[in-house]
């Protein structure tokens, strides 16, 4: 408790403000202005969404749990060494996958190295929130400023519909008892990490005739709970639920209006890939560039 106490006058300290207007994903001025690395160092997955594949080797595809590759901390560093270096504009790294960063220990090595090294960067990840609460302490000792948990529901009979199962210490858990035992935890998670200085950010997404209605109740929860801002994101129709449709634009905007009431909306997701590099909507090859920036210094080393 004392530790916990110590890190939240730590956190309480930092420029919020600073954060959220550098913060691609938080700001929308920031998107256009600076840009993030997600780094997949997390394979491992504690929960089944129903319209997940996450596959490594896709590399036309653009959308969350998609990566080349998965690195190591130690490649993670490297990589972040070798980009940030070359791009002053690069301010936050992020891991959000390909699975459940919380379900791996390699995510708190990889942010544990990169702030000793770059302490002004901003560090975020992305998470389904199941062990949040258990993992925060964690999160904050590695220098996690800011996060996002994506949560699809509010009552049990909804999530039952968008989760397969849930694997929660040791447990294997299906049907009601997976939808209960997750939403507990997504819960309870965004308010103890804003207790802890964090700035949070809810992701949902949404699925036509499953939680259309659910949302605006998400949304409100969200905002009870502390969040910053809501991103609505649209559903790519994968895996279980291949055979819905996409939501048009204007179903889109139209449940972004009614959860605004209560929360600021993002709208200008990418739904980024778990290895994205740069800008939103502007995206490069993560080991092109680490190509090219190791080329530049070979190159230099010759001339010289």
């Amino acid at each position: 408790m004392k530790e916990r106490l110590a890190m939240k006058t730590i956190l309480r300290h930092r420029d919020k403000s600073r954060i959220i207007s550098t913060h691609p994903c938080f700001s929308l001025e920031a998107h256009s202005r600076f840009g993030r690395i997600h780094l997949p160092v997390a394979p491992a997955c504690n929960i089944q969404c129903k319209y997940c594949i996450r596959k490594y080797d896709c590399a036309n595809e653009s959308r969350p749990g998609i990566t080349s590759r998965v690195l190591t901390p130690h490649e993670a560093l490297d990589r972040v060494r070798s980009l940030v270096e070359r791009n002053e504009r690069l301010t936050v790294i992020g891991i959000a996958g390909p699975g459940d960063p919380l379900a791996n220990d390699a995510t708190f090595e990889t942010f544990s190295r990169i702030h000793r090294a770059y302490p002004e960067l901003t560090l975020c990840v992305s998470t389904n929130g199941l062990l949040l609460s258990d993992r925060l302490d964690d999160l904050v000792g590695a220098g996690v400023t800011s996060l996002t948990v994506t949560i699809n529901a509010v009552r049990p009979e909804i999530a039952e519909k968008i989760y397969s199962w849930v694997s929660y210490k040791g447990t294997l858990y299906k049907g009601r008892e997976a939808a209960e035992c997750l939403l507990n935890n997504q819960w309870e998670g965004p308010g103890t990490a804003v207790k802890a200085g964090l700035i949070v950010k809810v992701n949902t997404v949404f699925i036509p005739g499953i939680n259309d209605e659910e949302i605006p109740l998400v949304s409100w929860f969200a905002a009870r709970r502390g969040a910053e801002l809501m991103n609505i994101m649209p559903l790519i129709p994968k895996a279980e639920f291949e055979h819905l449709r996409r939501p048009s634009h204007e179903a889109l905007n139209t449940i972004r209006r009614k959860c605004e009431k209560h929360i600021p909306q993002m709208t200008h997701c990418r739904q980024c890939r778990a290895d994205a590099c740069g800008e939103l909507g502007e995206d490069r090859d993560m080991e092109l560039e680490v190509l090219h920036s190791r080329i530049g210094e070979e190159y230099c080393e010759i001339v010289n």
